[in-house]
């Protein structure tokens, strides 16, 4: 499989499926220690990147994460608007007017995600943010990446496992960022619905790829 624009436009697609079909989940998670509105946020904006990508199709992967990245920042409310924007803004600097994204390149695509996450949210692993996602899936690509395996879907898939495992894990951590932080140690015990959707998101990139 290649990571070109086709594979980018339908990882964007299935981002959208994933945020409607999990919309409530992620709602019930945010209304646990959040405004309630991440999950009917997520799928709105999501749905807005499908129009645009209808109404003017990229040309390379780049300009897919781009596209998707100011319509983010315009459609989604609250803070996943803007941290997702800076998410995929960055990876979609690191991928400039390639035509294909390899092993390396992917990892470099994850990894400039979480420094955009990290420098707009000021937050870091363990403040039970979606940094506690996008950290270990980092790191995870990078590994599978460093390896010089040729196949790029070992790298989505190691990004994957370990943003569903990071999501997993904050869990029992007491929030220290974020609305969720106004509850103190009441925020234990919840998933943060940042990391849930962030692990959807990565998922959807090895569901392109597949």
């Amino acid at each position: 499989m290649v990571l070109d624009v086709n594979w980018a436009v339908k990882w964007l697609t299935l981002c959208a499926q994933a945020m409607a079909e999990h919309r409530v989940e992620l709602i019930e998670l945010d209304r646990a220690i959040g405004d309630s509105d991440h999950g009917e946020n997520m799928d709105r904006g999501f749905q807005a990147v499908l129009d645009k990508l209808a109404e003017a199709p990229p040309a390379t992967p780049g300009a897919a994460l781009k596209l998707a990245a100011m319509t983010l920042m315009s459609k989604v409310g609250g803070a996943a608007g803007p941290l997702y924007g800076t998410a995929f803004l960055r990876a979609a600097g690191t991928m400039g007017d390639a035509a294909e994204i390899d092993p390396a390149g992917w990892a470099a695509a994850v990894s400039a995600a979480r420094d955009g996450i990290v420098a707009r949210g000021k937050a870091e692993p363990g403040d039970k943010t979606m940094v506690d996602a996008w950290a270990p899936a980092a790191d995870a690509a990078k590994a599978a990446a460093d390896t010089g395996g040729p196949e790029v879907l070992s790298v989505l898939v190691a990004a994957a496992e370990a943003a569903e495992a990071g999501a997993v894990a904050t869990d029992p951590l007491v929030a220290r960022k974020g609305r969720a932080s106004y509850l103190g140690e009441r925020s234990a015990g919840h998933r943060d619905p940042g990391a849930a959707s962030s692990a959807l998101i990565l998922r959807a990139a090895v569901g392109a790829a597949a």
